[in-house]
């Protein structure tokens, strides 16, 4: 039995989505057969899906009733360091599938930008996009029907969301992700964080933050810091659609050539059944795991857009009000930076995602149940992948591993009773708030003055000025989706964290997004509505007092609604649309609002 306010929101849940869920699978099940996708297509169009195979493959893909075809869906490039690894993985893919009887082609690829070289820049705002972008790139993918199942390759911030939305339209193939691994370990995050106050400060010049970065950011792999490209892996893990405790493995060696091979075979065995669809997997339980594990480790906020996005791909109707009630319950077990010191291969270390996994079960704070990916049961797969010997994977107990108590502790003991991400609410709106990062712990709420800015450079300027040596909250509206698309604020980390460390009180409301590397400061993001949908964030003047209060999660201006009333509509400052923005006017037109997942296609 699972804690009653887990069961509670569960059932909710449930019942909320009854029809949606049950139309979604209606739909898998008209798409699904037992017989594989391409012996229903015709023998034009299947000699023209093979006519570039070798003849080792096309004699097993002329078997079309008895041997299974894999899609490989990629978001390989060689600028994003984590996707860089997937170069050789199609070659890999393929080899292993014939290993077990089966054939692999790549059926396409999709973008995959990167977050951390736009920040600040006009790409930014086709970030969030990209993810929809993605999804579609993946339906397209699959849209020949020759396959009968799908692999996954994204490890980063829009890149698996996208890629889950797009699975799930072909909800009723079997499919598994498969991670890549990250970089080791360099400079410390938290030597990162203050180079770049520093420069902030104007105390250290561009060529020292440049060698700095360079000494983060230093080679093939995921980057270390537990932003959204790892809190992505971590979810997969914990929703069951990844193999457990593959995600920080490091990116080359045996092991990880051996859990590519193990997803691959897991892949094919599925393929062979019927109702065995990443559709079918992906359960409110499984959705749910979700959310706690975001929680549970004081994971990235651009999952509070994510996770609602994809479970409305899959029928279900989550809110932020649902995980908002089970922030209440859940533990924060980790401490990773920008919550802590440690980076992902340290918590890979401390067992990794399969001991949040374990710690969570024994506290019956998550679903052991759920049906997974890779056909075993969750609640037996809380071990981490250890070594190769003679062929097979070593997996190591958790409760076998010695635990610094600095990064990871159980859920009897956590670092805070509560989850990492609260919902506030009030007069502005509602918003999302990281609490597991701030660093004014001895504080429960800012009261001060609004300052409203135009732009982040506005604010970066000012600060530079010194303009800003107050108390007070920074009030930057006009980012939302339907405004400019929702970029990530996180140049604001530097000025508004050395404010706050030289004593100021200060905090942020947004209806833009600050990312899974979110500051230690309080930030009130993704508020709804949006200012340029009619939300109060467009109303607010200088000088408005404003609460924001993450004990009674609250967000609230001091000014009567009459008055709000009287002022003038937001109007959002002419943006150019160079470099890419014309293209997504129509995104912009169409885009839910942050609390419905911000997207454009769902």
């Amino acid at each position: 039995m699972v804690h009653p306010t887990i069961q509670s929101t569960l059932d909710t849940l449930r019942e909320r989505s009854r029809t949606s869920r049950a139309e979604y699978l209606d739909q898998c099940k008209q798409a699904d057969a037992l017989l594989p996708s391409r012996s229903r297509v015709s023998k034009t169009n299947l000699a023209h899906s093979y006519a570039a195979a070798s003849e080792q493959e096309k004699s097993i893909l002329r078997q079309t009733q008895s041997s299974p075809n894999i899609a490989i869906v990629t978001a390989y490039n060689d600028m994003l360091s984590a996707h860089q690894p997937y170069y050789r993985y199609p070659e890999k893919l393929k080899a292993f599938a014939l290993q077990h009887g089966a054939t692999a082609q790549v059926a396409g690829g999709t973008p995959a930008m990167c977050d951390g070289v736009t920040q600040g820049q006009p790409g930014m705002e086709l970030s969030l996009f990209s993810r929809d972008v993605i999804a579609l790139s993946t339906a397209v993918a699959l849209s020949h029907n020759t396959f009968d199942a799908g692999v996954y390759l994204g490890i980063c911030d829009k890149i698996v969301p996208g890629l889950l939305i797009g699975a799930l339209s072909f909800g009723h193939l079997p499919g598994i992700f498969i991670p890549s691994g990250p970089m080791h370990s360099g400079i410390s995050n938290e030597e990162k964080g203050k180079v770049r106050v520093a420069y902030a400060e104007g105390k250290v010049d561009e060529a020292a933050l440049l060698e700095s970065e360079e000494k983060s950011y230093h080679s093939q792999g995921t980057c270390t810091f537990y932003g959204t490209a790892n809190s992505n892996q971590m979810l997969l893990e914990m929703m069951g659609l990844q193999l457990p405790g593959s995600a920080f493995v490091s990116t080359t060696g045996a092991l990880r050539d051996k859990l590519t091979e193990t997803a691959m075979q897991h892949c094919i065995q599925s393929s062979l059944h019927a109702e065995t669809g990443i559709g079918y997997i992906l359960d409110a339980e499984n959705i749910l795991n979700g959310v706690i594990g975001l929680l549970a480790t004081g994971g990235s906020t651009n999952h509070t857009l994510h996770l609602v996005a994809i479970a409305r791909a899959a029928g279900w109707d989550l809110r932020w009000e649902d995980i908002a009630l089970l922030s209440e319950v859940i533990p924060l077990v980790c401490k990773l930076y920008p919550n802590g010191s440690a980076d992902v291969n340290e918590f890979h270390q401390n067992g990794g995602t399969p001991a949040v996994i374990q710690t969570l079960l024994d506290s019956d704070l998550a679903f052991g149940q759920i049906r997974t990916a890779y056909q075993l049961p969750f609640a037996q797969t809380a071990k981490l992948p250890v070594a190769v010997d003679n062929g097979n994977i070593t997996w190591l107990p958790t409760q076998d591993i010695t635990k610094n108590e600095s990064v990871f502790r159980s859920a009897g003991t956590p670092f805070s009773k509560t989850g990492g991400l609260k919902l506030l609410t009030g007069n502005i709106g509602k918003a999302i708030i990281k609490v597991s990062s701030l660093s004014a712990n001895d504080l429960s709420h800012i009261t001060a003055p609004a300052v409203v800015f135009e732009s982040q450079q506005d604010i970066i300027l000012q600060f530079k000025q010194g303009k800003l040596n107050k108390d007070f909250v920074a009030v930057l509206p006009g980012q939302g989706p339907a405004a400019i698309g929702m970029p990530e604020l996180h140049k604001l980390t530097p000025p508004l964290t050395s404010l706050q460390n030289n004593g100021y009180k200060v905090a942020l409301i947004t209806d833009g997004r600050m990312s899974g590397a979110s500051g230690k400061f309080p930030a009130a993001i993704h508020l709804t509505p949006e200012a340029i949908k009619g939300g109060t964030i467009g109303k607010i003047r200088n000088g408005d007092m404003i609460t924001v209060d993450w004990i009674k999660d609250t967000i609230h201006i001091e000014v009567d609604p009459q008055t709000l009333e009287a002022r003038p509509p937001f109007i959002l400052p002419p943006t150019p649309q160079t470099l890419g923005r014309n293209l997504f006017k129509s995104a912009r037109n169409h885009v839910s609002a942050a609390d419905q997942g911000a997207s454009f296609i769902i």
